[in-house]
This record gives structure tokens, sequence and C-alpha cells, in this order.
């Protein structure tokens, strides 16, 4: 994946507590993860759009 080992995780998670607080972090987490399902929902029918075009040429 991206080769980032539970020492790595272990330091993101401490620099996200330094740097935006214990009581904001679960906030920024919702909003990270609402924004990756978003992104994800809008490139879907692309992605089925160039797969479709795929099998068509095939």
């Amino acid at each position: 994946m991206l080769g980032i080992g539970p020492t790595g995780i272990a330091l993101i998670v401490l620099a996200g507590i330094l740097l935006f607080g214990s009581k904001k972090l679960p906030e920024l987490g919702r909003a990270v993860g609402r924004t990756l399902q978003e992104f994800k929902a809008g490139t879907k029918p692309l992605i089925e759009d160039l797969d479709t075009d795929d099998k068509k040429g095939s």
C-alpha cells in the first residue's frame, strides 16, 4: 500500500493531535471521510463509462 508501518502511523496520529487538538481530530477525520466518499461517488460514473468504452472497443 503506502509502506507506512505502525511507527509511521503513530507519528502521524501524534502530529495530528499536536496540530489540531484531540477535540478537533474526530471532526477532521469525518470531514476527510465524507470528502473521499463524495470523490468516489463522483468518479464512479466516469470509471464505468471508460469500462463500457473498453468493452465496446474490444
